[in-house]
C-alpha cells in the first residue's frame, strides 16, 4: 500500500507553549510594581547599580515563591517542622520551576563544622576508613570527631504484653577528641583577667564586666558564706579558691533569694564563652579577647580526633591525614586506591573532590573550618552538590558567583554556568562583572538608581542591546580604567617578616605606607593570609574584612553606626526629657507593637500574617513622644529622612548636631545617601551592608586602613566612587592596604604586590612587586596578563 506523506507541520503541543517564567506585579521591597518575562532553559543576568531591586526579584520573588509552593506539596504535619515562608508580594508568577537558590550566606561558623561536613566527602571517607582502615576501629562513628564514645549500663524497662525485659548494656565508639571536644583547639582563661588578687572581694577585686561592688552577680560571692569578702584574694587557702572559682552549681538563699550559686570560671565560660563573640557587645568582647586564649589541643595536635581514630590507616594516610592534605591531592590519592569492594564509593567520592578542583578551589584541605570561607568560597562549596546533578528543567539562582574570583577564573565559573544551562536549566543570575553579563542569553537591568530610586525594569534584551541602550549599566558595561600617569611616593613602609601562615612560604614582603597598596593574585594564593594573617602586632590597623553584619528587623542604619545616640540626645536636651524616650527599643516604644511598627499573627504551620500597628500606625513611637520636636521634625520623621537630606537636615540651624553630622557625611561618602536611617538591615543588599560596615569602621582611629575586597556587590558605575573615597582616604594622610581582583582598582594603585603562581601549595609566594605600570610592561604573572588586556597594553 501507498502511504501518503503529512505535509503540514503538527500543531504545536499545548505542553511546548510555558517557555517563561512571567513575573507581574512584584512588589517586594523596593520594586516597584515590575513587569518582566524570563526565558526558560537560557542564561539570564540581572544587573544594576546596588540597591536597585536585583536580589528582590531573582532571590526574594521568583526563588521564594518556587520554594514556598514546593513547601505546601507537603503534609501540614511535615511543614509544622519547615520554616514558614510567606508569599512575595507580586500578582501574577507563573512557569515557575523548582528553584535551587545558591546565595553568598556564609557557612555555619561553629568550629565544629568544616569544609567536609559541609559537603558530604567527610561522610564518604569515614565509611572507606570503617571498610579499609587498619587497624579496624569500628564504623564510620568513630571516624567522626562530632560524635562522642559513649558507655552505658543499668535497667530499662521494656512493656510487650505482660513481660518486662530489664538490664542492658550500651556502647558506642565515636572520634571524637575528649579533651578538646572536636574543636581542635582548648581554651584556657588568664585568672589574673578575673580578679585583683591583691584586693579583697569587699574592695571590688572582680574586674569582670557587669561584677562591680553592689551589683548581684558580686553579692552572689560576697554573701554565699563560702569566702571572706574582707580577705585578699591571695590570702585564700586552696579550698577558699576552689569554691570562689571552680564549685559546681548549687541552689542556695543568698540574701534572702534563692539563687544558683557556681564557681567564677564556670559561670564566666557559660554566660561569656559559649556565646558569638560577634554578637557580643564591645566591652565584653574586648574583656573575652583578653581573658581567654585559644590553644591547639595538645591531646589530638589539632586534629580533633580521638587516638583509636588517629590510629586507623590506609595507604599510609589517617583518616586527618586526609583530610589535611589538600584536596586536589587527596583526589590524586582516592584515584590510587584499588579496592574493588569499594569501588562506587571511590568513584563517587573521587567525583566530589574533582569537582572541588574544577570549580577553582582545590587550594583548600578538607580540615578547613567552615567559617573561615569567604563569601564566594562559601557559595563555590555550595555549587559542588550540583554539578554532577542529573536534574533538568530546574532553576539555578546564583548570587555574584564570580565573587572573591581572579580575572583568571572567571572563565572557569562562565563554562560552569553555560554547562548547567545546556543541560536544558534554567540559570538566573545576580551580576556586575562585564565577563559574565557577554555571556548572557537574556539581560534584565534594573534601575535606574538604588532604593526608593529604584526598582524597575530599565532593559531586557540581548548583551548587544544593552550596549546601545542609555541605561547606567549600558553606558558603564565598555568602562576600562587607564593606568595611572604618576604615583604617589611612600612615606614608610610596614615590613612583614617570615610570613608563614597557612600556605604562605616564609614570606617577607614591605607593604608602603601612605599610598593605595593593592595586594592581589588567584584565589587561594595567600592574599588573606598576608594582610590580615601577618601584620605585625600594634601596626595602628582598622581592618574591614568580609564578615557580614548582624541585625534584627529592629536594627537600621542609625542604630548600627551609632547615629541615634546623639540624635536622641539632641531631640531629649531640646524638649527638657530623656533619651531614652526616643528609642523604639526602650521607653518610648509604642507599648502595642513594641517598638516593631507591625504586629504579628503566628498561624502555625502557615507563614505567620504581619500588619501595620493601629496605634502607632507604623511609627514605631509612642503617640506623647512624637509631640516633641527638633528642628520641626519628630523622631519618627527624622528617621524616615535619606541619609542625604538628614546631612543637610544636622548640619545648621536649630537641629545641628556635629557628632551626627560627621557620621552622615561618612554614608554619604561610600555612596548611600539614598538609604532611610530607620530602614530595617535585614531589607539592605549585600552591597549595602559592606558599605555601611565601611563608613562605620571608618570613624575608627588607626593609620592603616585593610580592605577586603570592596567592590564585591557594586555596580560598575559604583566603583569610580569607591575609587575617589580611597584617594580622600590616601590625601588624608592614611594608608590603604586593598585585597582586591577587581581591574579597575588594580590600575589606580600606586603599588601592587601580586602573590601566586597559582593556589593553595602552588601559591604562597611574592611573584611581583611594583607599580601598575611595571606590572602592565613585565606581564610576567597571570595577574599582570589579564590587566594589560584591560587596559588594552
Amino acid at each position: 500500500m501507498a502511504r501518503t506523506r503529512q505535509t503540514t507541520p503538527p500543531a504545536p503541543h499545548a505542553a511546548d507553549s510555558h517557555e517563561v517564567i512571567r513575573v507581574h506585579g512584584a512588589r517586594v521591597n523596593n520594586l516597584k510594581d515590575v513587569h518582566v518575562e524570563i526565558p526558560k532553559r537560557r542564561l539570564t543576568v540581572f544587573t544594576g547599580v546596588s540597591g536597585s531591586g536585583k536580589s528582590s526579584l531573582v532571590f526574594g520573588t521568583i526563588a521564594a515563591e518556587s520554594q514556598r509552593l514546593i513547601n505546601e506539596t507537603y503534609s501540614a504535619f511535615v511543614q509544622g517542622f519547615m520554616p514558614t515562608m510567606a508569599r512575595p508580594e507580586v500578582d501574577v508568577l507563573e512557569g515557575l520551576t523548582t528553584a535551587i537558590s545558591v546565595d553568598q550566606q556564609r557557612l555555619g561558623a561553629d568550629p565544629r563544622s568544616t569544609v567536609g561536613t559541609a559537603t558530604d566527602a567527610n561522610a564518604m571517607l569515614r565509611i572507606l576508613f570503617s571498610r579499609l582502615g587498619d587497624p579496624h576501629i569500628g564504623s564510620p562513628n568513630a571516624y567522626a570527631f562530632n560524635v562522642p564514645s559513649v558507655r552505658a549500663s543499668g535497667a530499662i524497662t521494656v512493656e510487650r504484653g505482660n513481660r518486662k525485659a530489664v538490664k542492658a548494656t550500651f556502647e558506642r565508639t565515636g572520634g571524637m577528641c575528649p579533651r578538646c571536644e572536636g574543636r581542635g583547639a582548648v581554651t584556657d582563661i588568664d585568672l589574673t583577667q578575673l580578679y585583683d588578687a591583691s584586693k579583697s572581694l569587699s574592695e571590688g577585686a572582680l574586674t569582670i564586666p557587669g561584677y562591680t561592688a553592689g551589683g548581684w552577680n558580686y553579692r552572689l560571692y560576697a554573701s554565699s558564706g563560702f569566702v571572706d569578702p574582707d580577705k585578699p584574694i591571695r590570702k585564700y587557702t586552696k579550698r577558699e579558691l576552689h569554691d570562689l572559682l571552680y564549685r559546681e552549681p548549687e541552689r542556695m538563699k543568698i540574701e534572702g533569694i534563692n539563687m544558683t550559686y557556681e564557681g567564677l570560671v564556670l559561670r564566666v565560660r557559660k554566660s561569656m564563652l559559649s556565646k558569638d563573640k560577634e554578637a557580643m557587645q564591645p566591652h565584653i568582647r574586648a574583656f573575652v579577647e583578653r581573658a581567654v586564649t585559644f590553644t591547639v589541643c595538645p591531646e589530638c595536635e589539632g586534629t580533633r580526633l580521638s587516638e583509636a581514630a588517629r590510629s586507623s590507616k590506609i595507604a599510609g594516610l589517617s583518616i586527618a591525614d586526609a583530610c589535611a592534605l589538600q584536596i586536589s591531592d587527596l583526589a590524586v590519592w582516592v584515584r590510587g586506591l584499588d579496592e574493588p569492594s569499594v569501588a562506587p564509593l571511590l568513584t563517587a567520592l573521587g567525583a566530589t573532590l574533582d569537582s572541588f578542583t574544577e570549580i577553582g578551589l582545590g587550594y583548600l584541605s578538607l580540615e578547613r573550618p567552615s567559617g573561615t570561607l569567604s563569601g564566594g568560597e562559601a557559595q563555590r562549596v555550595k555549587m559542588i552538590r550540583h554539578l554532577g546533578s542529573s536534574l533538568t528543567d530546574t532553576t539555578y539562582v546564583f548570587d555574584e558567583p564570580t565573587i572573591g574570583l581572579h580575572p583568571h577564573d572567571i572563565q572557569r565559573m562562565n563554562d560552569l554556568l553555560l554547562r548547567l544551562r545546556d543541560k536544558g536549566n534554567t540559570v538566573l543570575v545576580v551580576e556586575h562583572k562585564p565577563e559574565v553579563v557577554a555571556i548572557a542569553d537574556h539581560v534584565v537591568d534594573l534601575g535606574p538608581g538604588a532604593g526608593t530610586r529604584g526598582g524597575t525594569v530599565c532593559f531586557e534584551g540581548t548583551v548587544e542591546a544593552l550596549r546601545g541602550s542609555d541605561t547606567v549599566t549600558g553606558r558603564h558595561l565598555d568602562d576600562r580604567a587607564a593606568l595611572k600617569k604618576t604615583v604617589r611616593e611612600p612615606t614608610g613602609v610596614l615590613e612583614i617578616r617570615g610570613a608563614d601562615a597557612n600556605n604562605l612560604r616564609d614570606v617577607d614582603v614591605d607593604v608602603p605606607l601612605g599610598v593605595l597598596c593593592v595586594v592581589t593574585g588567584v584565589a587561594g594564593s595567600g592574599k588573606s593570609s598576608l594582610v590580615h594573617g601577618s601584620l605585625p602586632p600594634g601596626a595602628d590597623v582598622v581592618a574591614i574584612d568580609q564578615t557580614p553584619i548582624k541585625g534584627s528587623r529592629r536594627s537600621n542604619p542609625a542604630t548600627y553606626t551609632g547615629l541615634l545616640e546623639p540624635v536622641r540626645k539632641a531631640f531629649a536636651k531640646a524638649n527638657g526629657v530623656k533619651p531614652a524616650l526616643f528609642s523604639a527599643n526602650s521607653e518610648g516604644a509604642c507599648p502595642t507593637c513594641n517598638g516593631v511598627g507591625v504586629i504579628y499573627t503566628d498561624l502555625g504551620m502557615m507563614a505567620g500574617v504581619a500588619a501595620p500597628c493601629e496605634d502607632c500606625e507604623g511609627k514605631r513611637f509612642q503617640a506623647q513622644v512624637l509631640e516633641y520636636e527638633l528642628g520641626g521634625r519628630d523622631i519618627s520623621e527624622v528617621l524616615a529622612m535619606p541619609v542625604a537630606e538628614a546631612e543637610r537636615f544636622f548640619a545648621e540651624g536649630e537641629a545641628r548636631v556635629p557628632a551626627a553630622h560627621r557620621i552622615l557625611e561618612r554614608l554619604v561618602d561610600v555612596g548611600l545617601g539614598y538609604l532611610t536611617l530607620g530602614q530595617p538591615l535585614t531589607t539592605l543588599s549585600g552591597g549595602e551592608r559592606q558599605r555601611l560596615r565601611l563608613a562605620t569602621q571608618m570613624a575608627e582611629k588607626g593609620g592603616v586602613y585593610v580592605l577586603d575586597e570592596p567592590t564585591s556587590g557594586l555596580h560598575l558605575a559604583d566603583v569610580q566612587q569607591l575609587l575617589g573615597l580611597l584617594d580622600r582616604l590616601v590625601d588624608s594622610g592614611k594608608s590603604v592596604v586593598v585585597i582586591e581582583h577587581h581591574q579597575a582598582v588594580m590600575a589606580h594603585a600606586d603599588w601592587i604586590v601580586d602573590l601566586g603562581p597559582g593556589a593553595g601549595h602552588d601559591g604562597g609566594r611574592i611573584v611581583f612587586e611594583g607599580t601598575p605600570a611595571d606590572l602592565v610592561a613585565d606581564r610576567s604573572t597571570l595577574t599582570g596578563e589579564h590587566l594589560a588586556a584591560y587596559v588594552n597594553a
